[in-house]
């Protein structure tokens, strides 16, 4: 009798931690304060060694982390998986998984760069809107503590609730989202774009740094629309933003300011070097078009460079309005020369 009674008090307290956990992430409204929250307690609570995060790619919800800033926790107990690697692990089982043994097959599911050293392991598949998009994982070094049998209605119930939250979560976060960002390349709006660089300005002043800025624009971009389409020349948007924001720095802010026009505000460059980074990627432009069926649309831009040291520039609108004008002058030039057709 005293082994029941003491077995129920055991899993009255399991219950509670559950329950605990449940509560404590209800509330939450962004993804980093989500998972960093869930994985902490229940690493705290249950003394798991280790609790990780695993992400299907492509999903709505790994693309919407993917664009905002991780927190170190996340980096290290984070991973993006392909969908039918994931699904094959779990066999599409939409309950817990449990795993003791060889858990070999399953490393594909550790974060990056992480050790962990394993025995046993706890899949709690969680969804969106009724699809699979990842999971929740626990592990141990014993292979007794997640054995195949167990009841795992607990997990299951915190894996439901862990839905729950993502679903309001990625709600919340896509308003956030869209409310900084550009729809179509996934770049700083331009009203952000502008706040940011007020506090740039404001900031080089300040410390006596230097401050550029670059104003590019997209040559002969309406023949994009006209010979390819829209949806071609949408694509090329997407490329170009991508591009530049792979070859900047993380420090660098890349903001697409309207149609084809993107600005980098670059904090601590002198003009030379915002030159030597724009002659980057015209280099690179043009020996990386993109490709569209069996043609390769070349990308080829003007651009103009303005600094806080420049005269004339005692603001950040000056800053902005001087790199304008300089681009403005590299496209009448061009036209000139007869480089580039109309716009």
């Amino acid at each position: 009798m005293e082994d029941v009674l003491e077995t129920l008090r055991i899993n009255e307290e399991i219950a509670q931690k559950f329950f605990e956990i449940e509560i404590s992430i209800l509330s939450i409204l962004n993804f980093k304060d989500l998972f960093e929250r869930l994985l902490t307690e229940i690493r705290e609570k249950f003394g798991v060694p280790y609790v990780w995060i695993s992400m299907i790619d492509k999903s709505e919800v790994s693309d919407l982390i993917h664009t905002l800033e991780k927190s170190e926790i996340l980096k290290e107990r984070l991973n993006v998986i392909d969908r039918s690697t994931f699904l094959s692990l779990i066999e599409n089982e939409t309950r817990p998984v449990l795993i003791s043994g060889d858990l070999k097959p399953y490393y594909k599911l550790l974060p990056q760069g992480q050790m962990y050293f394993i025995r046993s392991l706890a899949i709690a598949p969680i969804s969106l809107d009724g699809e699979i998009i990842g999971s929740l994982n626990q592990a141990d070094i014993s292979r007794l503590r997640y054995r195949p049998g167990m009841d795992t209605r607990l997990l299951e119930r915190l894996a439901v609730k862990v839905s729950i939250c993502l679903s309001n979560v990625t709600a919340h976060e896509k308003l956030k989202w869209f409310a900084w960002r550009d729809p179509l390349t996934g770049l700083l709006n331009r009203r952000v774009m502008e706040t940011v660089l007020q506090r740039e300005y404001k900031r080089a002043k300040r410390y006596k740094s230097p401050l550029a800025l670059a104003f590019l624009d997209l040559d002969d971009f309406k023949n994009v629309n006209d010979q390819y389409g829209h949806d071609r020349g949408d694509e090329l948007l997407r490329y170009v933003a991508d591009t530049l924001e792979e070859m900047t720095r993380d420090s660098d802010v890349v903001s697409r300011y309207a149609g084809d026009e993107f600005i980098i505000i670059l904090p601590g460059t002198t003009t030379q070097e915002t030159f030597q980074l724009i002659h980057r990627l015209q280099a690179h432009f043009h020996n990386n078009p993109m490709e569209v069926g069996e043609d390769a649309i070349t990308v080829s831009i003007s651009f103009g460079i303005s600094s806080v040291e420049d005269e004339g520039v005692n603001d950040p609108l000056s800053l902005l309005r001087k790199a304008d004008e300089m681009l403005y002058g590299a496209k009448e030039l061009k036209q000139g020369n007869g480089l580039e057709t109309a716009k």
